[in-house]
């Protein structure tokens, strides 16, 4: 009887101790997943380590240096920060790792935790932050400074070796929020794309979108028909392209209209044109891409249903609106805004030819997304 009360007393006071460990740490919001392609990577054969220079810092002009300690790994693959596991892995040359934030309150203190999973044994030309580092109350301009970090790196260049595949909880210390602040910005993390771009709204299950996991529905658009498949494909010679026909219709607007789908596993972006003629040649660039404020780069995977790259020819009835789709690599749902970058296609041979490039900056991505309904399919109707 005894030794069952000592259990029960054990279990109680466990139970008091995870309460007050959970009253402790509160999460604020947590941010998105994203993932950091690294293009270098190193291999020290005698030392049996494999390192990585971290890609995007811009903070040349600093020149301190340091080995970071007293970093904190929280363990291998089965971390579940990420919502599962997500290992690195080589892909055209670029080592990918996943990232993420989370902003919390504990003992007094607010905390940003940076994750990352160590793509290598040892990386390098990290930052973390510095006296630019700051989080403002959007509602009344209170700036709440950074006080320090975890590894003490504030304001230094920094390298880390810890085990490929644990994930670090990188920690930097701000004074306590008040329980009135709602809408926040935090600046001076860039390596976790903290910036100040974007309102985040804490203390609330309704976050700003950015901030969220929020995805859409997969696109379905109608499939155009192959009539005559590129003959020996010459951009000089308009006998070789490709004829489709039956495109996607949509409603008339505006030339160059634009909607947005965000998926985990790719951007759709559909792109609205007006049939001048009844055979009408168009063409994408390869070369297209999508630029995040951050200036990461979004690169195109595929025209859906249509040639990449080459032009081709669309038979439908003059006054016809079809649309084409551009899929890219997926967007982070941190990305509120983007830009859209089509580079300037090579001179042919055609009358009227011309492959201008075009930029489009500070797309808003929920505005676009808001314009999907404006890209259902519209069937022809004709009266005579």
């Amino acid at each position: 009887m005894r030794r069952m009360t000592i259990i029960c007393l054990l279990a109680l006071t466990s139970t008091v101790m995870e309460a007050q460990e959970q009253t402790k740490n509160t999460v604020l919001v947590d941010g998105p997943i994203f993932m950091v392609a690294f293009s270098e990577l190193e291999e020290d054969k005698k030392a049996k380590e494999k390192t990585v220079v971290w890609p995007s810092t811009e903070n040349a002009w600093i020149k301190d240096f340091v080995w970071a300690k007293d970093v904190h790994a929280i363990g291998d693959e089965k971390m579940d920060v990420f919502n599962g596991p997500i290992i690195s892995s080589w892909d055209d040359k670029a080592l990918f790792t996943p990232m993420k934030w989370r902003l919390t309150e504990e003992e007094g203190e607010t905390v940003l935790h940076c994750y990352m999973r160590m793509p290598a044994d040892v990386v390098t030309n990290l930052w973390l932050a510095s006296e630019e580092t700051a989080i403002t109350d959007m509602e009344t301009g209170v700036q709440y400074r950074a006080k320090r970090s975890m590894p003490d790196c504030m304001r230094k260049h920094f390298g880390v070796k810890a085990k490929k595949g644990n994930v670090l909880d990188l920690r930097v210390y701000f004074p306590v929020l008040p329980p009135t602040v709602r809408d926040i910005a935090i600046y001076g993390v860039p390596n976790w794309g903290l910036r100040g771009d974007e309102k985040i709204s804490i203390r609330t299950e309704k976050v700003s979108s950015f901030y969220r996991q929020t995805y859409d529905t997969l696109p379905q658009f109608h499939h155009p028909h192959l009539i005559k498949p590129a003959n020996n494909y010459d951009k000089d010679n308009h006998e070789t392209w490709a004829v489709y026909d039956d495109a996607h219709l949509i409603q008339p607007v505006k030339e160059g209209t634009m909607a947005l789908w965000r998926t985990p596993d790719a951007t759709y972006l559909a792109i609205a044109h007006e049939q001048n003629w009844m055979r009408e040649y168009f063409g994408h660039n390869a070369g297209a891409m999508l630029v995040d404020p951050s200036g990461h780069q979004y690169k195109l995977k595929e025209v859906q249903d249509y040639p990449t790259g080459p032009i081709f020819w669309v038979e439908g009835y003059s006054g016809d609106f079809i649309a084409t789709v551009l899929v890219f690599e997926p967007i982070p749902s941190r990305v509120s805004t983007i830009t859209y970058i089509e580079p300037e296609g090579e001179p042919f041979n055609m009358w009227g030819a011309s492959w201008k490039g075009e930029v489009k900056p500070n797309l808003d991505v929920n505005e676009l997304r808001s314009r999907q309904p404006l890209f259902e399919y519209h069937p022809r109707v004709i009266v005579e």
